[in-house]
């Protein structure tokens, strides 16, 4: 028997990266897994790889209509909710502070920051109709970004988003961590993604290796199974957390 049997999980953003690598440790430890993305065939792709233990969701998490009928889904479909693993966010090519135009902030802060506070706010809202577990309703995990401890230049809409994500985290840590709802995030240095591959050009990337321990990055199964723990009973007295898995990059 798997350490997840019997577990509920929702992933979004699931259909590649990060998200993609979570949902199969999850599968393959026994839990029931949701792969919402806003890529329908990418989550339906996943789903079928991962097999029947897998369900795929088509989601804009930046329309908190589409995330409620998204949770709605999850329990209608499984019954319960146990993890959640707010992964899906956006990034965009650098520039300095002053060059971006609003409509790329406004576009950035929905994607990865009011998407996460509705996200929380709907699992949140489903933790607490649940019966406690072992003292237990459910477990968060956010994805901020080593760009929510320190600055990343040419980056300050995906910066002060990232941040923002630490902030709700510790907040829905403290507000409801008593009523069995632990609340963390990872914060992923750079990790080989579709997303980064998309959103940097080579010659950009070959400069960010040479700043990288040993010259290399990460792999999404190196952020992914810190993201599996953190949602796990095995880290079940860590509430309000932020891990920054890089490598040792950043080191505080």
């Amino acid at each position: 028997m798997g350490t997840h049997h019997g577990k509920v999980a929702l992933v979004t953003g699931g259909a590649r990266g990060i998200g993609e690598a979570m949902a199969e440790m999850l599968v393959s430890g026994g839990a029931q897994v949701v792969v919402a993305d806003l890529s329908a065939s990418g989550a339906q792709e996943v789903s079928e790889r991962l097999g029947e233990n897998c369900f795929p969701l088509t989601v804009d998490v930046t329309d908190e209509s589409a995330v409620v009928e998204m949770v709605a889904q999850v329990v209608s479909r499984f019954g319960r909710l146990d993890y959640a693993f707010n992964n899906a966010g956006i990034s965009d090519a650098p520039q300095r502070l002053v060059d971006f135009e609003a409509a790329s902030w406004h576009r950035m802060i929905e994607a990865n920051l009011t998407s996460v506070f509705y996200c929380m706010k709907h699992e949140i809202k489903q933790f607490l109709t649940q019966d406690l577990r072992d003292d237990r309703r459910g477990a968060i995990v956010n994805t901020s970004s080593g760009a929510g401890v320190i600055a990343a230049p040419g980056q300050p809409h995906y910066t002060a988003a990232k941040h923002g994500v630490l902030g709700l985290t510790k907040v829905g840590a403290q507000e409801y961590g008593a009523e069995g709802v632990r609340v963390n995030a990872i914060c992923p240095g750079v990790t080989d993604t579709p997303m980064l591959n998309e959103s940097l050009p080579e010659e950009v990337l070959a400069q960010v290796l040479k700043t990288m321990p040993g010259g290399k990055i990460g792999r999404p199964a190196d952020v992914a199974a810190a993201a599996v723990w953190l949602c796990s009973d095995e880290a079940r007295w860590v509430n309000g957390q932020s891990l920054i898995i890089d490598g040792g990059g950043i080191v505080r």
